[in-house]
């Protein structure tokens, strides 16, 4: 998945090309402030960068200018935002490096259009290397060549994520982990009845074995929403995110796997739900401190559906809902739930 930054100092223009970018399957992340940006930068490397040409206290040709005298960013596909009155701030933009510009005001169909362009001339494209994605939070898919995979059997497409998830494993270990239940000579036999079947699902070469120990083949590398979601919080968590990329990064969580039901899945769902809680914390801590406290009450009240003991977020979610008036303010003071009401 493509990842894609956008600087303007304008928050509508702003939340208008996240929207239309998100849904076409990029992973956007914007900034506000140039200098803000050049920070992210340091902690989020975009596979394109677009940016408006005038900005207050940095513009975007300045902008432009550090991001190409970067060792590690000199080559990053750079689009300018630019009216029509900037002509002449377009061409030194282009002089500068720019490697395209896209005028004011512009359609969806435009901007897609512009960066489609541009990420095909950097080889990119929405899925992985391989062409592959694979979907595990909230839901469990892999689409391969453009193609849902059709799985020879559920097992099968739970094993794939478990290599994906575990890099490289022994029989044993992958028996164990999905067999739980079975002896050793049944489990055994399982996993290599399953693994000839998820061979079946994608090629006989999609798992590789060396030294009886199994991986998925290296030249398979799934655009994977689980690395996606750990990768953010963990960004998250160097505070490099600011709230509505926090609030983002909340809408990306999902029960894992659903429908599975094994050790080692039952592992991922707590490790991600613990990542969860994190990034909701922090999603509630800085929508406290940008004044947006029912906004705060909100993700008080999620973290809460995912820990109901989680004594943080009562006190949070009662502050909240005491600061804007809302009457539930006495209820989250008792410990009720009410979760069937909505925040609205």
């Amino acid at each position: 998945m493509p990842r894609i930054l956008v600087v303007d100092d304008d928050a509508a223009i702003l939340k208008l090309i996240s929207v239309i970018l998100s849904r076409a399957g990029h992973e956007v992340r914007t900034s506000s402030h140039p200098v803000e940006a050049l920070d992210l930068l340091q902690v989020f490397t975009p596979d394109l960068v677009i940016s408006d040409v005038v900005m207050p206290y940095m513009t975007g040709l300045e902008f432009l200018e550090k991001v190409r005298d970067h060792e590690k960013l000199g080559a990053l596909p750079f689009v300018l935002l630019s009216s029509h009155a900037e002509r002449d701030d377009v061409r030194r933009g282009m002089n500068l490096g720019a490697d395209d510009y896209l005028p004011k005001p512009f359609t969806p169909q435009d901007l897609t259009t512009a960066v489609d362009a541009r990420l095909r001339r950097a080889g990119l494209t929405l899925q992985g290397e391989s062409g592959m994605s694979a979907r595990g939070l909230g839901t469990a898919q892999v689409v391969w060549q453009g193609t849902p995979v059709s799985w020879v059997s559920r097992k099968a497409l739970e094993l794939f994520f478990y290599l994906l998830e575990h890099k490289e494993v022994t029989s044993w270990e992958a028996a164990e982990a999905l067999w739980p239940e079975k002896d050793e000579a049944r489990a055994s036999s399982l996993f290599h009845t399953t693994l000839h079947r998820l061979r079946r699902s994608l090629s006989g070469e999609a798992v590789i074995s060396t030294n009886r120990r199994y991986a998925l083949a290296a030249d398979l590398r799934p655009d994977y929403d689980v690395a996606r979601f750990e990768l953010l919080a963990a960004q998250a968590e160097q505070g490099a995110l600011g709230l509505e990329e926090l609030r983002e990064l909340t809408g990306l969580y999902g029960h894992f796997l659903p429908g599975a039901d094994s050790p080692w899945v039952d592992d991922v769902r707590s490790r991600l739900e613990q990542k969860q809680l994190s990034v909701l914390g922090l999603a509630a801590q800085a929508a406290t401190q940008a004044g947006r406290a029912k906004d705060a009450a909100t993700f008080h009240q999620r973290a809460l559906a995912l820990d109901p003991m989680s004594e943080l977020d009562w006190q949070g979610l009662t502050r909240a809902l005491d600061t804007i008036g809302d009457p539930r303010a006495r209820l989250a003071a008792q410990r009720e739930a009410w979760w069937a009401v909505d925040l609205d």
